[in-house]
Formats: structure tokens, sequence, C-alpha cells
């Protein structure tokens, strides 16, 4: 894809020099915003360039402008679409959506029957997530997987999703099932309606960290029959 001098594509390992460059950039996004991310080291980013497992964004003369990467768990059964970021200079521009589409693509071509999930405190993120056919969800429908809950260890928000036995946290989890799905038209349109509820509801939650650095309690079990369900286990 190539959006201006803009190119998307899967990264390669060629492209590992950017891997120092794209884990600060995500470290620093996240002390900006207040919120978590589960810490990447270089090696561990440049090690998904190698397996073909990230999609990177450049531009023609070679400056980076995003990443994203696939990370499988549960034996293949799940796959996250992880640690998504853009160069502050390119944000807004589009590009963040174009590296969601290519990932979410390269996670269906390498892991056809795989959930594919994520976790977000981000609302425009859950708008692209919602283009694709993601719904939101409560985090029991989420692999169970010990590792990546341990990849949580490092967010500034893991008491408080230990404090809820995993049930709920700051982040908001969307998930896109190929055996049993929405259709993209279906969720963005849900979306579109419902932005206003969304928007207010995460404001909630960042109220509640805020105040006591916790929120209320959650309740897992089953696929929700709307998507308002998985927002009020704040």
């Amino acid at each position: 894809m190539e959006q201006s001098n803009i190119i998307v594509r899967v990264a390669t390992k060629a492209d590992t020099h950017y891997a120092a460059t794209i884990t600060d950039e995500m470290e620093a996004s996240a002390k900006a915003r207040g919120t978590g991310i589960a810490k990447r080291s270089p090696d561990y980013v440049a090690m998904k360039m190698e397996e073909g497992k990230a999609v990177i964004a450049l531009t023609t003369d070679g400056a980076w402008v995003g990443f994203c990467y696939i990370e499988e768990w549960s034996h293949g059964k799940f796959v996250a679409n992880s640690g998504l970021i853009v160069s502050p200079e390119f944000r807004k521009s589009g590009v963040a959506k174009e590296i969601k589409k290519r990932i979410f693509n390269l996670s269906r071509e390498k892991y056809p029957e795989a959930k594919i999930f994520g976790l977000t405190t981000g609302l425009a993120v859950m708008k692209i997530n919602s283009e694709l056919g993601y719904e939101p969800v409560t985090y029991s429908e989420l692999t169970d997987d010990e590792q990546f809950w341990a990849g949580c260890k490092s967010c500034v928000n893991y008491d408080i999703l230990m404090s809820k036995e995993r049930k709920n946290c700051m982040c908001t989890a969307m998930l896109f099932d190929p055996a049993d799905h929405y259709e993209p038209k279906e969720t963005t349109e849900y979306f579109e309606k419902n932005s206003k509820l969304y928007e207010r509801l995460l404001r909630i939650k960042q109220l509640f960290r805020k105040k006591d650095g916790k929120g209320g309690n959650g309740s897992g079990g089953g696929k929700p029959r709307s998507f308002f369900s998985s927002f009020f286990h704040l």
C-alpha cells in the first residue's frame, strides 16, 4: 500500500535497525497518554520482523512512520495485533488505519482460524477495529494464556487488573472471531451510532483510575448480545 510518500508493508530482517526507535516511541506515547502498555524490548520487536509477523510503515526515503506486530497465544487459537504506534509527525494522517488493515489481513493469512483480539484505551483504535469487524467483548472471551497476562506486569494499570481478578481493567477488549462475527458494515454502523456512549464510558474508566485506582465489578461469560454489555463491566 502506498499513501502519497508512505509505504505500508510486511517488515523483514532488513528493518530491524528501526527496533529501538519503535520501542522508544511506544514508551513515550504511553507516558504521554498516562496509560500503560506491556513493554517490549528492541530485540523482541526485531524478532517479530525477522519472523514476518510485523507490519512497518516508512516514507519512500526511509524515515520510520509506524509499526504493529502479531503475537500468538493459546497454541494459535488466539492472536493479537499489538504495539500499534505511529511517529508523532505522521499521526492523524490515516496511516494508523492502513497499518491496522495490513496487520489484520496478515493475521488472517497466517492464522485463518484464530480469534484476533486487542486491548485498547483509545477511541480512535476502537473505531479502526470496528471497521475491520471487531466487537467489544468481556475479558473472559480473551485468551487464558498466562504468558499474555504476564505481559501486563509492566503496565501502570496492572494493580487494577489484578484487583479485578483479570475480569476488567482500563483497556477495552475487542475481538474478531472468524467463526462467529458481525460484518464490518454492521460493526462500523454500530460504533458510529454509539460512539458518544463509548467515549463517555472510557472517560468514566479514566475518572475511576484517577480517583482511587479502582473500577466497578466485572463479570465474565459468553458472547455479549450487544456491544454495550462489555462496557458496563467497568
